[in-house]
């Protein structure tokens, strides 16, 4: 099992940028997928991005990609988030996940949640 949390989120101005941090306690992080996941309000959870066990392959959706990076620090069990050019559509609650399987970009392939962070674009 593995308990996540994460932080950085905040109120940055368009076109701003700001770095997530999910910190893994438990067993084993190295053995988790990684996922990055959003919720605004009235709107479904959606991928954001993702990274595999070995950082040697990154995800990403396609509102997010060439603004967002995902990496992870098994050595640190961390996952973080960088968000450059940001855009009032990025506001939302977001969440990292741990997945035991393959690689998804769907929540429901992912085992373990954190409590989210908040982040707001301001236009």
């Amino acid at each position: 099992q593995v308990q996540l949390v994460e932080s950085g989120g905040g109120l940055v101005q368009a076109g701003g940028s700001l770095r997530l941090s999910c910190a893994a306690s438990g067993r084993a992080f190295w053995g988790y997928v990684m996922g990055w996941f959003r919720q605004a309000p009235g709107k479904e959870r959606e991928f954001v991005g993702g990274i595999n066990r070995s950082s040697s392959n990154t995800f990403y959706a396609d509102s997010v990609k060439g603004r967002f990076t995902v990496s992870r620090d098994n050595a640190k069990n961390t996952v973080g988030l960088q968000m450059n050019s940001l855009e009032p559509e990025d506001t939302a609650v977001y969440y990292c996940a741990a997945g035991k399987g393959s690689w998804s970009a769907i929540p429901s392939g992912y085992d373990y949640w954190g409590q989210g962070t908040q982040v707001t674009v301001s236009s």
